[in-house]
Protein backbone atom coordinates (compact mmCIF):
# COMPACT_ATOMS: atom_id res chain seq x y z
CA UNK A 1 0.00 0.00 0.00
CA UNK A 2 0.98 3.03 -1.16
CA UNK A 3 2.50 6.03 2.11
CA UNK A 4 -0.92 8.06 0.65
CA UNK A 5 -3.80 5.56 0.79
CA UNK A 6 -1.85 4.41 4.35
CA UNK A 7 -2.24 7.82 5.53
CA UNK A 8 -6.13 7.74 3.99
CA UNK A 9 -6.54 4.38 5.64
CA UNK A 10 -5.77 5.82 9.32
CA UNK A 11 -8.23 8.82 8.70
CA UNK A 12 -10.99 6.60 7.47
CA UNK A 13 -10.56 4.06 10.73
CA UNK A 14 -10.33 8.06 12.77
CA UNK A 15 -14.33 9.03 10.66
CA UNK A 16 -15.45 5.27 11.43
CA UNK A 17 -14.57 5.22 15.12
CA UNK A 18 -16.19 8.49 15.17
CA UNK A 19 -19.10 7.34 13.16
CA UNK A 20 -20.17 4.32 14.96
CA UNK A 21 -20.00 6.43 18.69
CA UNK A 22 -22.79 9.02 16.94
CA UNK A 23 -25.02 6.12 16.71
CA UNK A 24 -24.55 3.46 18.85
CA UNK A 25 -24.81 5.27 21.84
CA UNK A 26 -28.79 6.05 20.83
CA UNK A 27 -29.47 2.43 21.24
CA UNK A 28 -28.42 2.15 24.82
CA UNK A 29 -30.71 4.89 26.43
CA UNK A 30 -32.83 2.71 28.17
CA UNK A 31 -30.09 0.07 29.16
CA UNK A 32 -28.09 3.11 30.44
CA UNK A 33 -31.01 5.01 32.16
CA UNK A 34 -32.22 1.47 34.03
CA UNK A 35 -28.38 0.61 34.75
CA UNK A 36 -27.48 3.81 36.49
CA UNK A 37 -30.43 4.56 38.03
CA UNK A 38 -31.14 7.60 36.20
CA UNK A 39 -34.07 9.20 33.91
CA UNK A 40 -34.04 10.31 30.39
CA UNK A 41 -33.65 14.05 30.44
CA UNK A 42 -30.00 13.20 32.25
CA UNK A 43 -28.90 10.70 30.06
CA UNK A 44 -30.06 12.02 26.85
CA UNK A 45 -26.94 14.29 27.60
CA UNK A 46 -24.55 11.28 26.68
CA UNK A 47 -25.04 12.46 23.54
CA UNK A 48 -26.03 16.17 23.91
CA UNK A 49 -22.62 17.02 25.94
CA UNK A 50 -20.47 15.11 22.72
CA UNK A 51 -22.81 17.84 20.11
CA UNK A 52 -21.52 20.89 22.31
CA UNK A 53 -18.16 20.06 23.17
CA UNK A 54 -17.20 19.49 19.49
CA UNK A 55 -18.68 22.56 18.05
CA UNK A 56 -16.39 24.38 20.89
CA UNK A 57 -13.32 23.22 20.26
CA UNK A 58 -13.51 22.16 16.75
CA UNK A 59 -12.21 25.42 15.14
CA UNK A 60 -9.58 26.14 17.87
CA UNK A 61 -8.19 22.85 17.76
CA UNK A 62 -7.62 23.15 14.02
CA UNK A 63 -5.76 26.43 14.44
CA UNK A 64 -3.80 24.59 17.02
CA UNK A 65 -2.58 21.66 14.25
CA UNK A 66 -1.93 24.37 11.83
CA UNK A 67 1.05 26.00 14.38
CA UNK A 68 2.18 22.76 16.52
CA UNK A 69 1.34 20.15 13.65
CA UNK A 70 -1.49 18.40 12.32
CA UNK A 71 -0.49 15.09 12.78
CA UNK A 72 0.55 15.52 16.69
CA UNK A 73 -3.49 17.00 17.80
CA UNK A 74 -4.51 13.54 15.22
CA UNK A 75 -2.66 11.79 16.98
CA UNK A 76 -3.45 12.75 20.42
CA UNK A 77 -7.11 12.83 19.36
CA UNK A 78 -6.74 9.31 19.10
CA UNK A 79 -5.00 8.79 22.57
CA UNK A 80 -7.82 11.15 24.30
CA UNK A 81 -10.39 9.83 22.63
CA UNK A 82 -9.51 5.81 23.28
CA UNK A 83 -9.00 6.84 26.49
CA UNK A 84 -12.08 8.02 27.39
CA UNK A 85 -14.02 5.56 25.93
CA UNK A 86 -12.18 2.99 28.53
CA UNK A 87 -13.19 5.83 31.30
CA UNK A 88 -17.01 5.77 30.04
CA UNK A 89 -16.96 1.64 29.93
CA UNK A 90 -16.15 1.77 33.84
CA UNK A 91 -18.09 4.85 34.85
CA UNK A 92 -20.33 4.12 37.61
CA UNK A 93 -22.74 6.78 37.59
CA UNK A 94 -25.07 9.10 34.63
CA UNK A 95 -22.75 12.62 35.85
CA UNK A 96 -19.34 10.64 35.28
CA UNK A 97 -20.49 9.25 31.97
CA UNK A 98 -21.50 12.32 30.56
CA UNK A 99 -17.80 14.00 31.94
CA UNK A 100 -16.35 11.28 30.26
CA UNK A 101 -18.14 11.62 27.16
CA UNK A 102 -17.29 15.60 27.21
CA UNK A 103 -13.60 14.14 27.19
CA UNK A 104 -14.52 11.88 24.71
CA UNK A 105 -15.57 14.80 22.35
CA UNK A 106 -12.53 16.92 22.88
CA UNK A 107 -10.68 13.70 21.28
CA UNK A 108 -13.39 14.06 18.75
CA UNK A 109 -12.74 17.14 18.03
CA UNK A 110 -9.08 16.84 17.76
CA UNK A 111 -9.41 13.74 15.39
CA UNK A 112 -12.19 15.28 13.35
CA UNK A 113 -10.59 19.37 12.95
CA UNK A 114 -7.19 18.02 11.26
CA UNK A 115 -8.50 15.02 9.73
CA UNK A 116 -9.45 16.93 6.40
CA UNK A 117 -6.84 19.54 6.68
CA UNK A 118 -4.48 16.12 6.52
CA UNK A 119 -6.02 14.91 3.27
CA UNK A 120 -5.63 18.26 1.74
CA UNK A 121 -1.69 17.66 2.31
CA UNK A 122 -1.89 14.01 1.26
CA UNK A 123 -3.76 14.13 -1.70
CA UNK A 124 -3.06 16.79 -4.86
CA UNK A 125 -6.09 19.19 -5.51
CA UNK A 126 -7.27 17.47 -8.52
CA UNK A 127 -7.66 13.83 -6.28
CA UNK A 128 -9.19 15.20 -3.11
CA UNK A 129 -12.48 14.63 -3.41
CA UNK A 130 -11.77 10.73 -3.96
CA UNK A 131 -10.34 10.69 -0.67
CA UNK A 132 -13.22 12.42 0.84
CA UNK A 133 -15.25 10.06 -0.98
CA UNK A 134 -13.41 7.21 1.23
CA UNK A 135 -13.96 9.13 4.46
CA UNK A 136 -17.67 9.81 3.74
CA UNK A 137 -18.00 5.97 2.58
CA UNK A 138 -16.42 5.70 6.32
CA UNK A 139 -19.44 7.67 8.06
CA UNK A 140 -21.83 5.78 6.49
CA UNK A 141 -20.67 2.27 7.54
CA UNK A 142 -19.80 3.73 11.09
CA UNK A 143 -23.18 4.51 11.45
CA UNK A 144 -24.28 1.57 10.46
CA UNK A 145 -21.90 -0.48 12.27
CA UNK A 146 -23.16 1.59 15.75
CA UNK A 147 -26.57 0.54 14.46
CA UNK A 148 -25.95 -2.84 14.29
CA UNK A 149 -23.05 -3.52 17.11
CA UNK A 150 -25.39 -1.06 19.17
CA UNK A 151 -28.17 -3.06 19.26
CA UNK A 152 -26.38 -6.55 19.52
CA UNK A 153 -23.84 -5.43 22.09
CA UNK A 154 -26.26 -3.72 24.00
CA UNK A 155 -28.89 -6.74 23.91
CA UNK A 156 -26.28 -9.68 24.71
CA UNK A 157 -23.61 -8.18 26.50
CA UNK A 158 -23.99 -5.08 27.82
CA UNK A 159 -24.24 -1.50 26.79
CA UNK A 160 -20.67 -0.95 28.64
CA UNK A 161 -19.02 -2.55 25.82
CA UNK A 162 -20.20 -0.19 23.40
CA UNK A 163 -17.59 1.71 24.65
CA UNK A 164 -15.27 -0.75 25.16
CA UNK A 165 -15.50 -1.81 21.39
CA UNK A 166 -13.42 1.89 20.68
CA UNK A 167 -10.43 0.85 22.66
CA UNK A 168 -8.78 -1.96 20.50
CA UNK A 169 -9.31 0.35 17.10
CA UNK A 170 -7.72 3.27 18.88
CA UNK A 171 -4.81 1.24 19.92
CA UNK A 172 -4.66 0.21 15.90
CA UNK A 173 -5.07 3.81 15.33
CA UNK A 174 -2.93 5.32 17.24
CA UNK A 175 -0.02 2.80 16.03
CA UNK A 176 -0.53 3.52 12.54
CA UNK A 177 -1.11 7.57 12.99
CA UNK A 178 2.14 8.10 15.13
CA UNK A 179 4.16 5.92 12.14
CA UNK A 180 2.70 7.20 9.18
CA UNK A 181 1.12 10.28 9.51
CA UNK A 182 3.65 13.37 9.64
CA UNK A 183 3.69 17.39 9.77
CA UNK A 184 3.21 19.68 6.47
CA UNK A 185 2.74 23.17 6.02
CA UNK A 186 3.18 24.05 9.74
CA UNK A 187 2.71 27.87 10.64
CA UNK A 188 4.89 30.32 12.00
CA UNK A 189 2.04 32.13 13.70
CA UNK A 190 0.91 32.17 17.35
CA UNK A 191 -2.18 31.04 19.11
CA UNK A 192 -4.49 33.50 19.43
CA UNK A 193 -5.80 32.87 23.07
CA UNK A 194 -8.40 35.38 23.58
CA UNK A 195 -9.89 35.01 20.21
CA UNK A 196 -9.91 31.17 20.80
CA UNK A 197 -11.62 32.02 24.50
CA UNK A 198 -14.13 34.08 23.03
CA UNK A 199 -15.25 32.04 20.53
CA UNK A 200 -15.32 28.92 22.55
CA UNK A 201 -17.82 30.81 25.10
CA UNK A 202 -19.87 32.35 22.54
CA UNK A 203 -20.70 28.70 20.73
CA UNK A 204 -21.13 26.67 24.19
CA UNK A 205 -23.63 29.27 25.07
CA UNK A 206 -25.58 29.81 21.60
CA UNK A 207 -25.60 26.16 21.81
CA UNK A 208 -27.02 25.33 25.57
CA UNK A 209 -29.43 28.28 24.78
CA UNK A 210 -30.60 26.08 22.19
CA UNK A 211 -30.56 22.93 23.48
CA UNK A 212 -32.21 24.28 26.58
CA UNK A 213 -35.21 25.75 24.68
CA UNK A 214 -35.30 22.78 22.84
CA UNK A 215 -35.83 21.14 25.96
CA UNK A 216 -37.91 23.35 28.22
CA UNK A 217 -39.28 26.39 25.89
CA UNK A 218 -38.54 29.98 26.44
CA UNK A 219 -37.31 31.02 29.78
CA UNK A 220 -34.97 33.77 31.32
CA UNK A 221 -32.15 31.39 31.47
CA UNK A 222 -32.16 30.22 27.90
CA UNK A 223 -32.62 34.00 25.94
CA UNK A 224 -29.81 35.77 28.45
CA UNK A 225 -27.05 32.50 27.63
CA UNK A 226 -28.16 33.52 23.63
CA UNK A 227 -27.57 37.41 24.32
CA UNK A 228 -24.57 36.56 26.14
CA UNK A 229 -23.43 34.61 23.86
CA UNK A 230 -23.74 37.22 20.59
CA UNK A 231 -22.06 38.98 22.52
CA UNK A 232 -19.17 37.17 23.07
CA UNK A 233 -19.31 36.12 19.21
CA UNK A 234 -18.82 39.81 18.36
CA UNK A 235 -16.37 40.01 20.79
CA UNK A 236 -14.60 37.26 18.71
CA UNK A 237 -14.73 39.26 15.41
CA UNK A 238 -13.67 41.97 16.62
CA UNK A 239 -10.63 40.46 18.59
CA UNK A 240 -9.67 38.75 15.27
CA UNK A 241 -10.04 41.06 13.06
CA UNK A 242 -7.46 43.27 15.30
CA UNK A 243 -4.89 40.39 15.82
CA UNK A 244 -1.88 39.74 14.07
CA UNK A 245 -2.46 36.14 14.03
CA UNK A 246 -6.31 35.26 14.42
CA UNK A 247 -7.95 32.04 15.04
CA UNK A 248 -10.37 32.55 11.49
CA UNK A 249 -8.18 34.06 9.36
CA UNK A 250 -11.28 35.98 7.45
CA UNK A 251 -9.35 36.37 4.62
CA UNK A 252 -10.40 32.54 3.83
CA UNK A 253 -14.18 33.80 3.21
CA UNK A 254 -12.88 36.09 0.20
CA UNK A 255 -12.63 33.25 -1.78
CA UNK A 256 -16.08 32.27 -2.91
CA UNK A 257 -15.97 28.91 -3.51
CA UNK A 258 -14.77 28.25 0.46
CA UNK A 259 -17.35 30.80 1.45
CA UNK A 260 -20.19 29.39 -0.04
CA UNK A 261 -19.25 25.53 0.29
CA UNK A 262 -19.61 26.49 4.27
CA UNK A 263 -22.71 28.31 4.14
CA UNK A 264 -24.00 25.36 2.00
CA UNK A 265 -22.62 22.97 4.76
CA UNK A 266 -24.45 25.00 7.87
CA UNK A 267 -27.81 24.89 5.86
CA UNK A 268 -27.95 21.00 4.86
CA UNK A 269 -26.98 20.03 8.36
CA UNK A 270 -29.94 22.29 9.44
CA UNK A 271 -31.73 20.73 7.36
CA UNK A 272 -31.26 17.11 6.63
CA UNK A 273 -30.14 15.89 10.26
CA UNK A 274 -33.85 17.25 11.76
CA UNK A 275 -35.16 14.89 9.23
CA UNK A 276 -33.60 12.18 10.56
CA UNK A 277 -34.19 12.49 14.71
CA UNK A 278 -37.76 13.43 13.31
CA UNK A 279 -38.22 9.54 11.62
CA UNK A 280 -36.25 8.15 14.32
CA UNK A 281 -39.13 9.59 16.65
CA UNK A 282 -41.43 8.47 14.14
CA UNK A 283 -40.41 5.25 14.16
CA UNK A 284 -40.47 4.70 17.60
CA UNK A 285 -43.06 6.91 18.83
CA UNK A 286 -45.84 6.84 16.75
CA UNK A 287 -45.14 3.36 14.87
CA UNK A 288 -43.67 1.25 17.57
CA UNK A 289 -40.25 0.28 16.57
CA UNK A 290 -37.50 -0.62 19.00
CA UNK A 291 -34.76 1.49 18.76
CA UNK A 292 -32.81 -1.18 16.95
CA UNK A 293 -35.61 -1.97 14.31
CA UNK A 294 -36.15 1.19 13.81
CA UNK A 295 -32.30 2.09 12.88
CA UNK A 296 -32.48 -0.89 10.75
CA UNK A 297 -35.65 0.70 9.03
CA UNK A 298 -33.11 3.22 8.04
CA UNK A 299 -30.46 0.98 7.23
CA UNK A 300 -30.68 1.61 2.87
CA UNK A 301 -29.85 4.94 3.08
CA UNK A 302 -26.54 4.52 4.89
CA UNK A 303 -25.78 1.59 2.65
CA UNK A 304 -26.24 3.95 -0.41
CA UNK A 305 -24.51 6.41 0.56
CA UNK A 306 -21.53 4.87 1.91
CA UNK A 307 -21.29 2.71 -1.26
CA UNK A 308 -21.97 5.52 -3.77
CA UNK A 309 -19.58 8.32 -2.06
CA UNK A 310 -16.28 7.23 -3.54
CA UNK A 311 -17.44 7.48 -6.90
CA UNK A 312 -19.14 11.07 -6.01
CA UNK A 313 -15.78 12.26 -4.78
CA UNK A 314 -13.78 11.15 -7.83
CA UNK A 315 -16.84 13.08 -10.20
CA UNK A 316 -16.48 16.26 -8.04
CA UNK A 317 -12.43 16.26 -8.50
CA UNK A 318 -12.88 15.98 -12.32
CA UNK A 319 -16.39 18.62 -12.84
CA UNK A 320 -16.02 20.37 -9.54
CA UNK A 321 -18.34 20.47 -6.91
CA UNK A 322 -21.01 22.75 -7.76
CA UNK A 323 -22.65 20.47 -10.05
CA UNK A 324 -22.60 17.49 -8.17
CA UNK A 325 -23.04 18.41 -4.55
CA UNK A 326 -25.82 20.91 -5.76
CA UNK A 327 -27.84 17.18 -7.30
CA UNK A 328 -27.19 15.97 -4.61
CA UNK A 329 -28.91 18.77 -2.27
CA UNK A 330 -31.89 18.40 -5.04
CA UNK A 331 -32.18 14.39 -3.91
CA UNK A 332 -32.13 15.38 -0.20
CA UNK A 333 -35.34 17.83 -0.83
CA UNK A 334 -36.75 15.31 -3.31
CA UNK A 335 -36.46 12.80 -0.08
CA UNK A 336 -38.22 15.16 2.36
CA UNK A 337 -41.10 16.21 -0.05
CA UNK A 338 -41.83 12.30 -0.59
CA UNK A 339 -41.77 11.93 3.54
CA UNK A 340 -44.12 15.14 3.32
CA UNK A 341 -46.13 13.87 0.67
CA UNK A 342 -47.14 10.18 1.92
CA UNK A 343 -46.01 9.94 5.66
CA UNK A 344 -49.02 9.39 7.58
CA UNK A 345 -49.87 7.60 11.03
CA UNK A 346 -50.43 3.99 9.28
CA UNK A 347 -48.35 4.58 6.09
CA UNK A 348 -46.34 1.64 4.76
CA UNK A 349 -43.08 1.05 6.48
CA UNK A 350 -41.47 0.69 2.68
CA UNK A 351 -42.09 4.26 2.26
CA UNK A 352 -39.31 5.23 4.50
CA UNK A 353 -37.15 2.94 3.10
CA UNK A 354 -37.51 4.62 -0.42
CA UNK A 355 -36.86 7.93 1.07
CA UNK A 356 -33.92 7.27 2.74
CA UNK A 357 -32.82 5.47 -0.92
CA UNK A 358 -33.66 8.70 -2.26
CA UNK A 359 -31.94 11.22 0.64
CA UNK A 360 -28.59 8.36 0.27
CA UNK A 361 -27.94 9.24 -3.00
CA UNK A 362 -28.11 12.94 -1.89
CA UNK A 363 -25.64 12.25 0.87
CA UNK A 364 -23.00 10.53 -1.47
CA UNK A 365 -23.39 13.61 -4.00
CA UNK A 366 -23.14 16.54 -1.37
CA UNK A 367 -20.86 15.54 1.11
CA UNK A 368 -17.36 14.58 -0.43
CA UNK A 369 -17.72 17.09 -3.54
CA UNK A 370 -18.28 20.19 -1.04
CA UNK A 371 -15.80 19.12 1.82
CA UNK A 372 -13.53 18.73 -0.84
CA UNK A 373 -14.44 22.46 -2.14
CA UNK A 374 -13.69 24.09 1.43
CA UNK A 375 -10.39 22.13 1.84
CA UNK A 376 -9.22 22.68 -2.02
CA UNK A 377 -9.71 26.43 -1.96
CA UNK A 378 -7.40 27.25 0.34
CA UNK A 379 -3.89 27.64 0.84
CA UNK A 380 -1.48 24.93 3.26
CA UNK A 381 -1.18 27.08 6.13
CA UNK A 382 -4.37 27.67 7.01
CA UNK A 383 -6.15 24.28 6.27
CA UNK A 384 -6.31 23.36 10.06
CA UNK A 385 -8.44 26.27 10.43
CA UNK A 386 -10.29 25.65 7.79
CA UNK A 387 -11.10 22.03 8.90
CA UNK A 388 -11.90 23.03 12.03
CA UNK A 389 -14.64 26.20 10.58
CA UNK A 390 -15.90 23.22 8.66
CA UNK A 391 -16.75 21.49 11.05
CA UNK A 392 -17.66 23.84 13.08
CA UNK A 393 -20.50 24.87 10.34
CA UNK A 394 -21.39 21.24 10.29
CA UNK A 395 -21.61 20.98 14.04
CA UNK A 396 -23.75 24.03 14.60
CA UNK A 397 -26.34 22.87 11.94
CA UNK A 398 -26.64 19.48 13.86
CA UNK A 399 -27.42 21.43 16.78
CA UNK A 400 -30.12 23.12 15.26
CA UNK A 401 -31.29 20.84 13.73
CA UNK A 402 -31.91 18.87 16.86
CA UNK A 403 -33.62 22.06 18.12
CA UNK A 404 -36.09 22.25 14.72
CA UNK A 405 -36.64 18.56 15.74
CA UNK A 406 -38.12 18.52 19.15
CA UNK A 407 -39.49 21.88 18.87
CA UNK A 408 -41.91 20.50 15.85
CA UNK A 409 -42.20 17.49 18.60
CA UNK A 410 -43.33 19.21 20.93
CA UNK A 411 -45.84 21.46 19.02
CA UNK A 412 -47.91 17.45 19.59
CA UNK A 413 -46.77 16.29 22.62
CA UNK A 414 -45.02 17.30 25.97
CA UNK A 415 -41.27 18.26 25.48
CA UNK A 416 -40.57 15.26 28.23
CA UNK A 417 -42.59 12.57 26.48
CA UNK A 418 -40.68 13.64 23.25
CA UNK A 419 -37.49 12.71 24.34
CA UNK A 420 -38.59 9.35 26.07
CA UNK A 421 -39.79 8.98 22.21
CA UNK A 422 -36.35 9.86 20.82
CA UNK A 423 -34.59 7.78 23.22
CA UNK A 424 -36.83 4.21 22.50
CA UNK A 425 -38.88 4.42 25.99
CA UNK A 426 -42.16 5.47 25.41
CA UNK A 427 -44.88 5.99 22.37
CA UNK A 428 -47.64 7.93 21.18
CA UNK A 429 -50.95 6.44 21.10
CA UNK A 430 -54.40 7.03 19.62
CA UNK A 431 -54.95 10.93 18.37
CA UNK A 432 -51.60 12.34 19.69
CA UNK A 433 -49.96 10.09 17.14
CA UNK A 434 -51.53 12.28 14.61
CA UNK A 435 -50.90 15.40 16.38
CA UNK A 436 -47.34 14.51 16.28
CA UNK A 437 -47.04 13.45 12.29
CA UNK A 438 -48.91 16.73 11.60
CA UNK A 439 -46.61 18.80 13.57
CA UNK A 440 -43.72 16.57 11.82
CA UNK A 441 -45.27 17.83 8.23
CA UNK A 442 -44.58 21.00 9.24
CA UNK A 443 -41.27 21.11 10.71
CA UNK A 444 -40.80 19.22 7.12
CA UNK A 445 -41.32 22.35 5.52
CA UNK A 446 -39.01 24.12 7.14
CA UNK A 447 -36.25 21.49 7.21
CA UNK A 448 -36.89 21.48 3.34
CA UNK A 449 -36.68 24.93 3.23
CA UNK A 450 -33.04 25.22 4.92
CA UNK A 451 -32.01 22.55 2.19
CA UNK A 452 -32.94 24.62 -0.50
CA UNK A 453 -31.01 27.47 1.00
CA UNK A 454 -28.03 25.35 1.20
CA UNK A 455 -29.21 23.90 -2.37
CA UNK A 456 -28.76 28.05 -3.43
CA UNK A 457 -25.30 28.26 -1.58
CA UNK A 458 -24.03 25.23 -3.21
CA UNK A 459 -25.24 26.19 -6.99
CA UNK A 460 -23.85 29.98 -6.52
CA UNK A 461 -20.41 28.84 -5.16
CA UNK A 462 -19.03 29.41 -8.77
CA UNK A 463 -17.14 26.72 -11.39
CA UNK A 464 -14.18 25.21 -9.77
CA UNK A 465 -10.58 23.58 -11.85
CA UNK A 466 -8.81 21.62 -9.66
CA UNK A 467 -6.15 21.18 -12.21
CA UNK A 468 -3.51 23.22 -10.93
CA UNK A 469 -2.71 24.94 -7.75
CA UNK A 470 -4.69 26.87 -6.19
CA UNK A 471 -4.69 30.48 -7.33
CA UNK A 472 -2.12 33.00 -6.58
CA UNK A 473 -4.62 35.73 -5.83
CA UNK A 474 -5.95 34.27 -3.25
CA UNK A 475 -2.83 33.34 -1.42
CA UNK A 476 -1.55 36.38 -1.85
CA UNK A 477 -4.34 38.34 -0.42
CA UNK A 478 -4.01 35.94 2.85
CA UNK A 479 0.15 37.09 2.85
CA UNK A 480 -1.00 40.55 2.37
CA UNK A 481 -3.05 40.60 5.37
CA UNK A 482 -0.31 38.93 7.61
CA UNK A 483 1.82 41.54 6.32
CA UNK A 484 0.10 44.68 6.84
CA UNK A 485 -0.71 43.50 10.74
CA UNK A 486 3.18 43.07 11.30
Amino acid sequence: MSKENTILAVIVIGTLMASIDSTIVLLAFPAMTQALHSTIATIIWVILIYMIVVAVFSTQFGRIGDIYGRSKMFNLGFIVFTIASFLCGIAPTDISLIAFRAIQAIGGALIASNSSAIIADTFERHRIGRAYGFTGMSWNIGALLGILLGGIITTYIGYRYIFFINVPIGIVAVILGLRYVKDSNKSSDKLDIPGMAALAVAIALIAYAGINYASIGVSSLNVALFILGVIAAIIFVIIDKKVKMPTINFTMFKNKIFRNSLMASLFQGLGFMGVTFLLIMYLQGVRGYSPLDASLVLFPGYVVSGVLAPYMGKYSDKFGARLIATIGILFMVGGVLFYLSFLGVSTPIYYVVVGTIITGFGGAMFWPSNNSAVMANVTGELRGAASGTLRLFSSLGLIGSFIIAFVAAASAVPRYLAFEIFAGTSKVIGGIGKGFVAGMHVAFVALMAMLIIAGIFSFVRGKEDRSGKLSDESHNATEKKHISKK
